[in-house]
């Protein structure tokens, strides 16, 4: 492919050298006819899941879920820094997760300060899909906790800054186990491919190829 993989973006539409996968967000599904020839994930972020009509909502994901764009569900995920609690959201993230199984679809988790409780989570459910924690830029040791058990990682903006946890993780992680992403920042993705690429000491073809790589083993489009 000569196209860059951006894995995780909320931007709209992709620049002619992207094919990305496009987060459409709970609040915006009624936009669900502008967006569905392209990429797309779909599920409920938990900044934006309602504790008392999450159901009606996880209905609403339901209902486009097994659309042939729709690669993947979330970003969904556990998040210490919002009001609602993590058990409720565990409660939600769980739900979205049993539709991804029957779905048989990746996961997109976006976890803040709750990987431990991500960890036990996967531990006791151990679901038999992937699951991509993306925008990862933390400790390579928790890097290392979640590899045990089966994750992959999208890294992204933070790999611009030399100092960064993700270019300490992007350094050990196994190749295989990597994707890239832009998420809500207006860089270009072939900038984050860039920096990547300097940092691994590869070509950003060969990035380019093994990112492809990864996406032909964790997806099905």
């Amino acid at each position: 492919m000569t196209q860059f993989l951006n894995f995780h973006t909320h931007n709209f539409p992709p620049p002619p050298d992207e094919k990305s996968i496009y987060n459409l967000l709970i609040q915006d599904i009624k936009r669900f006819g502008e967006v569905e020839n392209n990429w797309i994930s779909l599920g409920i972020h938990p900044w934006y899941a309602h504790p008392e009509d999450w159901q009606i909502q996880l209905a609403a994901v339901e209902q486009l879920a097994g659309h042939k764009n729709v690669l993947a569900i979330g970003e969904c995920g556990l998040d210490r820094g919002i009001l609602l609690p993590l058990a409720t959201q565990l409660t939600i993230f769980t739900a979205q997760v049993k539709l991804a199984e029957q779905l048989q679809k990746p996961v997109i988790i976006h976890c803040v300060r709750a990987f431990n409780e991500l960890v036990q989570w996967q531990k006791q459910a151990k679901p038999s899909v992937p699951l991509v924690v993306h925008g990862f830029n933390n400790k390579p040791e928790i890097m290392q906790q979640l590899l045990a058990h089966d994750f992959y990682f999208s890294l992204g903006a933070a790999l611009l800054q030399p100092e960064s946890n993700a270019v300490k993780v992007l350094k050990i992680i196994p190749l295989s186990r990597l994707f890239l992403e832009n998420d809500d920042r207006s860089i270009p993705i072939e900038k984050i491919f860039e920096a990547a690429a300097v940092q691994l000491e590869i070509p950003i073809s060969a990035l380019k190829n093994q990112i492809w790589t990864n996406f032909a083993t964790v997806f099905n489009p």
